[in-house]
């Protein structure tokens, strides 16, 4: 497989889902859904195996990725579900897996043909809906086999089958607490049912793509978007003027919309799930747009200028009549971006994304030598997993 296919981010691989699952192709899903000890990559990482030998996404640094080609042309040939576990920390130089891949840790990878069953995962991914893709890795009885699937939605509390009918077959009040955790955090684990015989599931929180949106249109806008899309990011690019053609400009952009300082409020969604930067180079603009945020609750504004041009904002809005307590100022990051020290076009954009990225993850930035215990977090799901249904 390609570098380029295989280091696309997790938005364009479910895009990608999507239009597979529009066609007429048989493809292959490969999801990491168990990690013993350190990985590249950790459950819930995924990657789309094609008819061609073609991968996208990535679940290794690379040193699987052709293996698991191979394994998804089996799964694709017999029309069933998968899971395989690959032992990289074995030292034994004879072995494939041992030749210092660098990960030093037990996968478990589940390769599943993709079917309309995955349907409703993309669509709430899409539409902004947190979900919970709940799929059976082993039972102990005939009433579920590998590959089963239902969707958990913590806005309703729901639990439904691909097909939107209601899962009245599953456990939803052993699956409800950490299906809910789960999907509201984006994270990924394997969770044991004392249900019917035992039943082991994998549940993969998807929450939906947080939206950046960048206030401005300068050309050094562009390599903000470009950064911000790679990182995930639903980016709206939001112009003052209506001279500019927005979406030529800014060709990663998911959206663009053209609007007044003073139309922010309605013609925008803005909320706790949406990051906003502000780098209009104008005064007015950035000023009422800052205000726009704040008023919206936007956890993280970064704006673009010097320290100084920023209190002068503060004395403009006092002069106004408007003051801001400190918990809306917390949200306030000028001069953005992190200190990296660099000075090109690029690698501010690169700091300012950085910065927003440890903002929406609740990380300080710092060295990773410098972290305690392992880079990624260890997911533990709640206890009423074990808790047989009711």
């Amino acid at each position: 497989m390609t570098r380029q296919h295989w280091s696309v981010p997790e938005t364009e691989i479910v895009q990608q889902i999507r239009d597979r699952l529009d066609g007429d192709r048989t493809d292959v899903l490969a999801t990491i859904v168990d990690v013993e000890g350190n990985a590249y990559r950790r459950p819930g990482a995924k990657m789309l195996l094609d008819e061609g030998g073609t991968g996208v996404g990535s679940i290794t640094a690379g040193c699987l990725e052709d293996e698991l080609l191979s394994v998804g042309n089996r799964v694709r040939e017999r029309g069933r579900p998968e899971l395989v576990t690959y032992d990289l920390m074995d030292d034994d130089e004879d072995d494939v897996w041992g030749l210092g891949v660098g990960c030093n840790g037990v996968i478990e990878v589940l390769l599943e043909p993709l079917t309309e069953t995955y349907r409703p995962a993309v669509e709430a991914f899409f539409s902004g809906r947190d979900v919970a893709v709940i799929t059976v890795l082993d039972a102990g009885s005939d009433r579920f086999e590998r590959g089963d699937r239902a969707y958990y939605y913590p806005d309703t509390g729901s639990l439904h089958l691909p097909d939107g009918s209601d899962a009245t077959d599953w456990p939803l009040a052993s699956l409800a607490g950490p299906a809910g955790e789960l999907a509201g955090s984006g994270n990924a684990g394997t969770v044991r049912l004392e249900h019917d015989g035992g039943v082991e599931v994998f549940v993969d929180g998807l929450d939906a793509p947080p939206e950046l949106v960048v206030f401005g249109t300068g050309h050094d806008v562009r390599p903000v978007t470009t950064f911000a899309a790679k990182n995930d990011f639903r980016v709206t690019v939001v112009g003052f003027r209506g001279a500019v053609d927005l979406e030529s400009r800014f060709p990663d952009a998911d959206r663009t919309v053209t609007t007044s300082p003073g139309s922010v409020d309605a013609d925008l969604e803005l909320g706790p799930r949406t990051y906003a930067v502000v780098m209009t180079h104008n005064f007015v603009d950035d000023q009422l747009t800052v205000e726009s945020c704040l008023d919206a609750g936007v956890p993280y504004v970064g704006v673009m200028g010097p320290r100084e041009r920023f209190e002068r904002m503060l004395q403009a809005f006092s002069d106004d009549g408007r003051t801001f307590g400190d918990a809306e100022l917390s949200s306030v990051y000028t001069p953005i971006g992190l200190d990296l020290g660099g000075g090109s076009p690029f690698q501010i954009a690169h700091s300012i994304v950085a910065e927003v990225l440890a903002v929406s993850n609740g990380r300080t930035p710092r060295h990773l030598k410098d972290r305690a215990g392992p880079i990624h977090e260890r997911v533990e799901v709640g206890s009423d997993a074990d808790t047989p249904a009711q």
